[in-house]
């Protein structure tokens, strides 16, 4: 049987997929990585590492499935966006990875905003200037360590140096592209305007491919480390968000998903171009050719959580943690936090908030912790979708990726949070099998993305809202909303004092 290779690679291990033409996983690899933080805000990583685990997780796809491998047609790669990894003349890297979650750059998001206004920007870029961004971790890079920028020959983004790296030849795809703030979305090119603006040269950008576009092959010496086949055709790939709508099967208008990983997201597919929702939300290219999706961020969802569970519970696994989550009720006893422990992305740009328990006392438990967070990110998550529907966006479902799947009791709490049915599929790995399914495509097995995501993605079990739990979320939800502005003066005051 046929088979292709989704290869995921996130901000703490990269996690392949290898998946057979009906669609079936048939193994499942992941590899984890260290992630640097040498300061307060800063969120580094060595791209080499990326490179070494993801051979690595090659090499046992290919030693347990001997047989397949010599069946596969493709690999592709869904990718943590907006990184930054600067590569020499030789395509060495120059430095450390600058991460997504890096807010080392506000006042390079500041100087962008005095340079052109948020106006010209948002005609420009279509989404506003974040130290997440591509853009000001360049203008950083160049301020900072000039003698690494005049050494730059090329940017590309993390996923990119892995292909790189196994084929040789270097690209980037639409729908990562997208995210570096350089992009002429709805045109498809690198802007002139913006490079111009801010004295990049345009050469330094790498060229730009469909994400279903075959770029090349294994090399010689990868095909050797891994014993893949040589021939083995590699395919570009996609942004992990991107690749986590595919994935979930987000093809069409009226659909919507929400990501629960590291960060968290709440995306919905769009054709038609220019609606940008005012830049409240970002607006960016999908994988899916001639098509948009629009996007709603937290920065610190799934990390909430395994902060908790490291800080103050680290001999327990995850199920252990969430063991008496579901007796607590809607309010985790008067407790409600924000998660805003890496600063904020939507709909607070806001790199100095800091999180918050509010309403603590000395009858509150573990699990009383561990509810007030799992109902803040989805707190967080709803006021990106309200974004939506104050446009006049309709979202008659939401399809739950990642983390948020692997409880029922927060799956309900999303359904009751968002007022909305929530859909579980039978595979919660949305990137990954969003970078399966554009292999698949890629290699020409079905006709059409969408043809190749219905015959791929299966549902497991929908979720009803509960019109109770709903009325008392509501509450709630009006509370939590006015936490972030009685906090935020006090947190960039304390901001001096973080190391």
């Amino acid at each position: 049987m046929k088979h292709v290779i989704g290869v995921d690679l996130g901000t703490s291990a990269v996690k392949l997929l290898v998946v057979n033409e009906t669609g079936e996983v048939v193994m499942e690899v992941s590899k984890s990585y260290p992630l640097s933080h040498p300061k307060s805000g800063w969120s580094e990583q060595d791209p080499n590492d990326w490179v070494r685990e993801t051979i690595a997780g090659l090499s046992e796809v290919a030693a347990a499935l001997p047989q397949a491998t010599t069946q596969i047609e493709g690999i592709s790669f869904s990718g943590q966006m907006h990184g930054l990894v600067l590569l020499d003349e030789q395509n060495e890297v120059l430095r450390p990875a600058i991460l997504w979650n890096d807010t080392r750059t506000s006042p390079q998001c500041k100087a962008i905003y005095e340079k052109l206004g948020a106006e010209r920007l948002q005609q420009l870029a279509k989404n506003p200037a974040l130290e997440g961004f591509t853009l000001p971790k360049l203008m950083w890079v160049r301020e900072h360590e000039p003698e690494v920028f005049t050494k730059a020959a090329k940017f590309v983004l993390p996923k990119d140096y892995v292909r790189l790296k196994l084929t040789g030849a270097l690209h980037t795809d639409y729908s990562d592209a997208a995210g570096t703030l350089l992009l002429d979305i709805e045109g498809r090119t690198w802007s002139e305007p913006l490079c111009s603006a801010f004295g990049i040269d345009p050469l330094i950008c790498p060229p730009l491919v469909e994400s279903h576009a075959c770029v090349g092959q294994l090399t010689e010496d990868i095909a050797l480390a891994t014993g893949l086949p040589r021939q083995t055709p590699v395919f570009a790939g996609g942004a992990d968000n991107a690749c986590g709508a595919v994935g979930a099967g987000i093809l069409e208008d009226g659909k919507t998903l929400a990501s629960i990983g590291t960060s968290g997201v709440m995306l919905s597919y769009q054709e038609e171009k220019g609606k940008t929702f005012g830049g409240g939300v970002h607006y960016f290219n999908h994988a899916a050719e001639d098509a948009f999706y629009t996007m709603g961020v937290t920065l610190a969802a799934g990390y909430s959580l395994s902060w908790f569970k490291q800080t103050f519970a680290p001999e327990e696994t995850f199920p252990q943690l969430l063991e008496g989550v579901a007796e607590v009720p809607p309010g985790a006893n008067g407790l409600l936090f924000t998660p805003y422990l890496a600063g904020e992305r939507t709909p607070h740009a806001d790199a100095t908030i800091r999180a918050s328990f509010i309403g603590a006392d000395s009858s509150h438990t573990k699990a009383d912790f561990t509810r007030a967070i799992l109902e803040g990110i989805t707190f967080s998550l709803r006021e990106s979708l309200d974004l939506f529907r104050e446009q006049g966006k309709t979202i008659e479902r939401i399809v739950s990726i990642g983390g948020g799947v692997k409880s029922e009791t927060w799956l309900q709490m999303q359904a009751d949070i968002f007022q909305t049915p929530i859909v579980k599929q039978t595979s919660e790995q949305g990137p990954g099998m969003g970078a399966a399914i554009l292999a698949a495509y890629g290699a020409g097995w079905f006709g059409s993305l969408k043809e190749c995501a219905e015959a791929f993605i299966k549902q497991d079990a929908v979720f009803e809202p509960d019109c109770n739990r709903a009325k008392t979320y509501e509450t709630l939800y009006e509370l939590y909303k006015q936490v972030y502005p009685a906090t935020a003066a006090i947190c960039k005051a304390l901001s001096s004092f973080r190391k």
